[in-house]
């Protein structure tokens, strides 16, 4: 479990996060949405420590993770795999490089039993052939696929999404989001996803906080969303589906 308790953020004097409180739940897929600019970035990033907040707390389960200094907070870091928008591969590695990579940086592992785990992961995501590919020579999904397997070798607690399905095509983006709630089932997870694609939430919306000028502005289910009458939140939801139309026609 993440809590966010009347977080309060600024940036050169102008509050982008505004009281916010909310619960994200162990082994359910949490989705933060929002237009670009409504703060759900910002919001992520304060949740996995890349921002101090300014007002407020944050907890990991019963831990007050925003009080923690720095040596506290590398312990709790070791718990957390990130998913970021482009993948974010080292081009000058292999794909089994890559997703040995925190077991170099947090473990003393040896050798065989770093690549144990490593190819444990890859296989999970379907990547047992890539091993020794580079990111060059991977298609989109197969670099988000390793970016997955990298943040789980280490076996976290809790997993942060930052738009997993970023310039993927609309059937890839439905195998990314079912292999990360599958992996949120699997491994009892705490994972929050970024994300403006409405597809992702009416696929694995669990729980999904609506982000709106700086504040929550409703939260739900899936489920909930279709019968809320939240005019911010209904012009969000139809606002993202015409997009989606545009960029079908386009192609």
């Amino acid at each position: 479990m993440i809590k966010a308790q009347n977080i309060v953020k600024s940036f050169e004097g102008r509050t982008v996060l505004k009281n916010i409180s909310t619960e994200f739940g162990t082994g359910k897929t949490n989705l933060i949405i929002g237009r670009s600019g409504s703060g759900k970035t910002v919001l992520l990033k304060s949740l996995v420590g890349l921002h101090d907040v300014d007002e407020g707390a944050i907890y990991y389960d019963d831990v007050c993770f925003s009080t923690l200094d720095f040596r506290a907070r590398k312990a709790i870091r070791k718990d957390v795999g990130m998913i970021f928008q482009g993948g974010a591969l080292l081009d000058a590695s292999t794909v089994e490089e890559n997703v040995k990579l925190p077991l170099d940086l947090f473990t003393d592992q040896s050798e065989d039993e770093k690549l144990e785990r490593v190819h444990l992961c890859l296989k999970r995501v379907n990547l047992e052939n890539a091993y020794k590919l580079y990111p060059s020579e991977l298609s989109g999904g197969m670099v988000k696929r390793a970016a997955i397997a990298r943040a789980i070798v280490l076996n976290p607690r809790y997993l942060f999404c930052d738009e997993p399905n970023s310039g993927l095509d609309p059937q890839t983006s439905i195998v990314i989001d079912n292999l990360i709630s599958d992996i949120t089932k699997e491994y009892n997870i705490t994972t929050i996803i970024n994300t403006h694609d409405m597809n992702s939430v009416m696929e694995i919306g669990e729980k999904i906080v609506f982000i709106y000028e700086g504040e929550k502005w409703w939260e739900g289910s899936k489920d909930d969303i279709l019968h809320s009458d939240n005019k911010e939140l209904g012009d969000f939801v139809f606002a993202s589906a015409m997009a989606k139309r545009a960029r079908s026609a386009s192609k």
